[in-house]
């Protein structure tokens, strides 16, 4: 279903939707005390005003009807979850915390401890901290991009002001010393059967679910003539990160796997709304991460296995998942499964998560008030056994990184210590040749 089509009308029988496979699998795995949030920061430089700001989002949903929806009660013997469409919100969206000087720390805690529940249409809410408008997105339902472009619907009924997509930049040739596509040692290295890196346990100091830490930093330069983009750089610094850290904390060396989300919709009114990104995994060999690493070769390398991997056609969370998700068995019966599977293979799940959105593509630009976004941030969950994931997104120029992790696996100046490194590593990888 496209964001076009529309729910059934008031009084009929609600339309309803089955669940995607990313949705049953998300749905599968849900734990009470670690709720799967994506939480999405847009920083304004006005205060927008309440009443319209409420009314102009309210309009967005319902212009974008599929995300106007909540899960269908049934039997534990039915063979699918399913999304029941609505005509209007079940509850209020958009909410305007107490303006205390805490406000903002509190509205970021909510998004990473408390998921809009899908009982209730839709799945998101906003929280509006003075020029900050902080939405909280239940991931068994909706993704982030998927959630901006509501936004940027939003934007553009508030200000009256074009908010389309830009166009994305011409991308530029490979430099010709790049790898061949044939280059399979560089595509993939072999990394055998061997359980891969995880993340070394730090100094936990909070009981919550989650905790994260973000930042404003440049976009890390390149040579005009570079084979590897920006993404790259963020997966080599965020390869190397995580390398150095465990080095730092004793653990041996081993493969890692970073998952890349890659989302290939449009972006334009049409875009679907939901769970639309595909997952896919960059390996890195323990010898190419080490601390003497040649950067420039690491960076050719990755350049060509994240080109390798996005080509390549392939389910939202491969094969297997597909056929984990098939309505044979009830649902009850694969939700026991698919949590028994997902514990055994722990050992082999990716190290973490390098989520880039890349350059925001919708002005967000609420008219005169409110103004542009200046800047805007994404964090994924980052429930274990990664227990970490580093999200990035690039407006006015500059890079907004997220990090988020799990609170039984580090502590806020564990969090400082990884932005360090992170810094460390994408800095250089700015000004190799």
């Amino acid at each position: 279903m496209t964001a076009l089509q529309h729910p059934a009308r008031p009084g009929s029988r609600p339309h309803r939707v089955p669940f995607t496979v990313v949705d049953e699998v998300t749905r599968h795995c849900l734990h009470p005390r670690v709720p799967e949030t994506v939480h999405i920061e847009v920083h304004l430089p006005g205060r927008p005003d309440p009443a319209r700001l409420r009314a102009a989002f309210t309009e967005a949903l319902r212009r974008h009807p599929r995300i106007l929806m909540r899960e269908a009660p049934g039997a534990w013997y039915r063979r699918r979850y399913e999304w029941e469409l609505t005509p209007h919100p079940d509850t209020e969206v958009v909410t305007f915390p107490p303006a205390t000087p805490d406000a903002l720390t509190r509205a970021r805690a909510r998004a990473l401890s408390l998921a809009p529940p899908l009982s209730l249409s839709p799945p998101v809410r906003m929280e509006v901290v003075d020029r900050v408008l902080l939405l909280t997105v239940n991931h068994t339902a909706l993704d982030g991009p998927a959630c901006l472009r509501v936004l940027a619907t939003a934007a553009e009924l508030y200000g009256g002001r074009d908010n389309s997509p830009a166009t994305p930049a011409p991308r530029r040739a490979p430099a010709p010393s790049s790898p061949a596509a044939g280059d399979h040692a560089a595509a993939a290295p072999r990394t055998g059967f061997a359980p891969v890196a995880r993340v070394a346990r730090g100094t936990p100091t909070s009981a919550a679910p989650n905790g994260m830490l973000t930042a404003d930093l440049p976009l890390p330069t390149r040579p005009r003539d570079a084979p590897y983009t920006v993404n790259d750089q963020l997966m080599v610094a965020t390869a190397r990160m995580i390398a150095t850290w465990n080095r730092e904390h004793g653990g041996p060396p081993r493969p890692m796997r970073i998952t890349m989300p890659v989302d290939d919709r449009s972006r334009d009114a049409d875009m679907p709304i939901g769970n639309g990104t595909r997952l896919v995994e960059v390996p890195f060999s323990p010898a190419e991460l080490a601390h003497d690493a040649d950067v420039p070769d690491l960076l050719r390398r990755t350049a060509l296995r994240t080109r390798t991997l996005k080509a390549l056609p392939r389910p939202q969370l491969g094969h297997g998942a597909a056929l984990l998700t098939a309505p044979v068995l009830p649902v009850a019966v694969r939700a026991a499964f698919t949590r028994a599977l997902r514990r055994t293979a722990a050992p082999w799940t990716s190290t973490t998560l390098l989520s880039n959105i890349g350059r925001v593509p919708y002005p967000l630009d609420f008219g005169e008030g409110a103004g542009r976004a200046t800047a805007v941030w994404f964090s994924a969950p980052a429930r274990m056994p990664r227990g970490l994931t580093v999200t990035t997104a690039s407006t006015a120029g500059r890079l907004h990184l997220a990090l988020r992790w799990s609170g039984v696996l580090l502590g806020d100046a564990d969090g400082e210590r990884l932005l360090s490194l992170f810094t460390e590593y994408l800095d250089a990888s700015g000004v190799t040749s």
